[in-house]
């Protein structure tokens, strides 16, 4: 059976539902030799603020016994210098770029989405209103009123596709991506980090240079299965589904949750190819349980309700649930 792997968010078409997340990818030159770019369903390159940003103090980055935390405080070279240095080899990479905004308003938000979506060559911006690494990062990510007007002005003033990527550090999650939805956001991209932090207690001192930072990496999978179930669940927004996915079997389960595409994150630090094996797999993943795209297997999730629902595997104990993993690859987490 030939598989379809082209997936549809909004007014988003992309050719494939493999991403690759913001900040984790630089500005695409610096993966170039290891990543077919143009393999990609789509390449988010570092989020971009009006002005250049310096980052946080270091240290800006702690592994931890199953994920990283990072502090980096969205440095970066400002919008002017992203348009005339970075946009241009992007757009020879083959891939569609969907540009990561941050502003600390609503109108530098909105200035900013407007200015790349300009440029024609992005294929979407999304709104980063999650990230807990500067002053103000998650306003709009933790207030629903605040989301709905900071997406319906973008919207409305931006020509191209927005999603908005959201942060798990609320108490209700759904509240915030129906706002999104509401306001004519095109998907929403679910997990940001979860926040934490690490101590040297011989020190007493905190390790990062901002006290606090945010988790990624195995850990945080759980908690981002969960948003995207609960918002697949009460919703019709269309959902990229991001933490933790380092295996096909991660790829499927954030699939089979409710997500319509993926973006790869951590894992692109110490398994760089992680993308192409996923695309290389999918297509046999799919087959296999009988369809041929993955909107049909989008949210296809059985409940212990569906009296069709087949017992869950018994996974012997201290087993890893990602059995599947290059056997070339070790990753650096326990």
């Amino acid at each position: 059976m030939a598989v379809d792997l082209h997936v549809q968010l909004g007014r988003l078409r992309l050719p494939n539902p493999v991403l690759v997340a913001s900040g984790t990818f630089g500005y695409a030159r610096e993966m170039a030799h290891l990543v077919q770019l143009s393999r990609l369903g789509g390449i988010l390159p570092k989020t971009i603020t009006a002005q250049p940003r310096i980052g946080n103090p270091p240290w800006r980055t702690v592994e931890t016994s199953a994920g990283l935390l990072n502090s980096i405080g969205l440095d970066n070279d400002g919008v002017d210098a992203f348009v005339e240095h970075h946009l241009p080899y992007l757009a020879e990479c083959g891939a569609p770029i969907i540009v990561s905004v941050a502003g600390r308003t609503e109108e530098e938000f909105v200035a900013l989405s407007e200015r790349i979506g300009a440029t024609g060559i992005a294929a979407a911006i999304e709104l980063n209103i999650s990230c807990p690494n500067v002053s103000g990062g998650v306003d709009f990510g933790t207030d629903a009123l605040a989301c709905h007007r900071l997406v319906a002005a973008t919207v409305n003033r931006c020509p191209i596709p927005v999603i908005a990527k959201l942060t798990p550090n609320v108490t209700r999650i759904v509240e915030i991506a129906r706002a999104a939805s509401e306001a004519g956001a095109d998907g929403v991209s679910l997990i940001n980090t979860v926040t934490g932090m690490a101590i040297d207690w011989r020190q007493q001192r905190p390790l990062l240079g901002n006290v606090i930072g945010g988790l990624s990496g195995p850990a945080i999978k759980p908690i981002a299965l969960r948003c995207v179930h609960q918002v697949y669940q009460a919703l019709k927004i269309p959902i990229i589904g991001i933490g933790g996915i380092q295996s096909l079997d991660d790829a499927m389960e954030f699939i089979v949750a409710g997500a319509r595409a993926i973006q790869i994150g951590t894992a692109n630090y110490y398994d760089p190819q992680l993308s192409m094996r996923l695309l290389d797999q999918l297509p046999e993943a799919l087959r296999s349980l009988g369809v041929t795209r993955v909107a049909d297997a989008t949210g296809s999730l059985r409940l212990a309700t569906d009296p069709k629902a087949p017992p869950p595997t018994v996974l012997p104990a201290g087993s890893h649930a990602n059995a599947e993993k290059s056997p070339n690859v070790q990753p650096p987490f326990g």
